[in-house]
């Protein structure tokens, strides 16, 4: 399976950018384990109330961030804010047979919420069938560890990456961080956008998740700047920390891990 081939929205002949490119929509077959990936952004849509859907593609073109890396917008974020929502939403307009997605108008589909920790346990699970026990895979930011001993990952302070803000200790888990500096390019524009409004978020400048896999670790670190760790974890085993823009930062009882004051 080739990754960027399926999923990528800056690419022109990717199957993401038929699916964006067909007029009445259609019928697009995805790889296996897709089925998995969908199913976490079910999990996610429905406990962020929409804040997290793979549907947000068109709003962060719209911003800026789409597949020239223009970064130049074609609407402001006042225009986006007066625009009535939710115009498209991953449950209303994708239909999914196993792994098929029925459409019936173009659609931009962007995975990018936790489509890199998926990426991540791919290559993992290649190591672990090559034979492989004790190895790290760093995916810039996203980080699957296996083996002995446990591993000391500093969390980036947001604001200043010379610093870290904390230390986690990580060992046969994952690891995924998000934050809003990174992937910026103008006031108050960045990649984390709240997909029922199409701005980007302001509260929550960075997050951490740490699960038994990368994929629903970089999931969770999204749905971090939407939602409680005390909500998600409702229906996840996850450890967490979050920091707000005044430097407050928030981190779960079973943190394995050290936050400076």
């Amino acid at each position: 399976m080739n990754f960027d081939y399926t999923y990528s929205r800056f690419r022109p002949d990717s199957l993401v950018s038929q699916i964006a490119a067909a007029p009445d929509g259609g019928r697009f077959e995805f790889p296996p384990d897709s089925i998995a990936l969908f199913a976490l952004y079910d999990q996610l849509y429905a406990l962020t109330e929409g804040a997290v859907d793979p549907l947000v593609g068109r709003d962060l073109e719209l911003l800026g961030y789409d597949r020239k890396y223009s970064f130049k917008q074609t609407a402001n974020l006042e225009q986006i804010k007066d625009e009535p929502k939710k115009l498209v939403s991953w449950p209303k307009d994708i239909v999914r047979e196993g792994t098929l997605l029925i459409t019936h108008r173009p659609l931009l589909i962007d995975v990018g919420a936790a489509a890199k920790g998926y990426l991540v346990d791919i290559v993992s699970g290649i190591l672990r069938e090559a034979g492989f026990t004790d190895f790290i895979v760093d995916g810039s930011g996203d980080l699957v560890h296996s083996g002995e001993p446990a591993v000391l990952i500093g969390l980036e302070h947001p604001f200043d990456p010379h610093l870290v803000m904390g230390v986690a200790n990580l060992k046969n888990s994952a690891l995924c961080a998000s934050a809003i500096t990174r992937r910026a390019w103008g006031e108050g524009l960045h990649h984390v956008l709240n997909a029922q409004t199409g701005v980007p978020v302001q509260d929550v400048v960075a997050t951490w998740a740490i699960a038994a896999d990368a994929m629903t670790a970089d999931g969770l670190a999204t749905a971090l700047f939407f939602t409680s760790g005390k909500q998600l974890a409702e229906k996840f085993q996850f450890s967490f920390v979050r920091m707000f823009r005044d430097g407050r930062a928030e981190y779960s009882q079973n943190f394995d891990g050290e936050i400076f004051s």
